[in-house]
C-alpha cells in the first residue's frame, strides 16, 4: 500500500517539475531485514518506502540505501549516529539530517528541504547570511519533534536552512517518539525543543532573528532561560 496518496503524488510531481533545479540525493541508513535491530525499528520499513516513493516523483531525485550495521565506513563518513537516518545531499553534504521518519507534519519539511537543496538556496535573510559568513566554530542543532506537532516543521526547516547556508552547522531533526532515550537525555517534555551543542536549548518555533539570537547565546556560553 502506497504511503503517498494519488492526489498528493500528482501535486508533488507537479511541484517538483516546477521547482527542482539541480539533482538531489537522498542517503538512507537503515537496518537490513535479517537484522535483529530491524524488528525493533518500528519505522525503518516505512521510511524506506516513503523515500522510495518520493524519489520516484522526479528524475532529479536519487535514493541510495545503506546498511547501518554493515556500511560502517560510509556511516562514519557522514557522521550518522543512529538509524533510521536520512542525509540530503546536493553537490556536497550540507549537514542536513533526519533521525526518524519525516511523517505527519514533518513530511512537508522533507519536501521543502529537497526543493531548497536542489536550488542550493537557503532563503535566509541578508542579515542572517552575513552573520553566518562570520561563523567560525561548529554548531550542532538537534530539533526534537513529533509527527502531530504543527509548530515543529518551522523549527526543523529553519535549522536545515541554516545548515544549507553554512559549513559550520549540522542540523538534525530527531523524532522524539522513535528515540525516547535521546528525548530523556535532553529533557524533552514539549516540542519543538532545539538543543544547541549539547548544553543549550530553547523551545518553540521562533522567528529567524530570534532563532539566530539563541544560537549566538549558546556560542557565548550563556545559560538558557528556564
Amino acid at each position: 500500500m502506497a504511503l503517498i496518496s494519488e492526489q498528493d503524488r500528482k501535486h508533488l510531481q507537479e511541484a517538483f517539475d516546477r521547482q527542482l533545479q539541480a539533482e538531489v540525493t537522498l542517503v538512507l541508513f537503515t537496518y537490513a531485514e535479517d537484522s535483529p535491530a530491524f524488528a525493533e525499528c518500528q519505522f525503518c520499513a516505512d521510511m524506506e518506502q516513503l523515500l522510495t516513493e518520493v524519489a520516484g516523483l522526479s528524475a532529479k531525485i536519487d535514493l541510495i540505501v545503506y546498511d547501518f550495521e554493515k556500511d560502517v565506513e560510509i556511516r562514519e563518513r557522514y557522521g550518522v549516529r543512529r538509524a533510521p537516518a536520512l542525509v540530503i545531499l546536493g553537490d556536497k553534504d550540507y549537514g542536513i539530517r533526519y533521525y526518524g521518519i519525516p511523517s505527519g507534519y514533518e513530511a512537508q519539511s522533507l519536501i521543502e528541504d529537497i526543493i531548497d537543496v536542489s536550488a542550493r538556496d537557503s532563503g535566509l535573510s541578508a542579515e542572517t547570511q552575513e552573520w553566518l559568513q562570520q561563523l567560525d566554530s561548529p554548531v550542532h542543532l538537534q530539533v526534537f519533534v513529533t509527527p502531530t506537532c504543527p509548530y515543529c516543521p518551522a523549527a526543523v526547516r529553519l535549522a536545515h536552512r541554516l545548515a544549507l547556508a553554512s559549513d559550520y552547522i549540522e542540523a538534525d531533526m530527531v523524532e522524539a517518539l522513535e528515540f525516547p532515550e535521546l528525548a530523556r537525555k535532553y529533557g524533552v517534555y514539549g516540542v519543538p525543543r532545539v538543543v544547541i551543542n549539547e548544553d543549550y536549548y530553547f523551545e518553540g518555533a521562533l522567528p529567524e532573528k530570534q532563532y539566530v539570537a539563541e544560537i549566538r547565546k549558546a556560542l557565548l556560553g550563556l545559560t538558557p532561560a528556564r
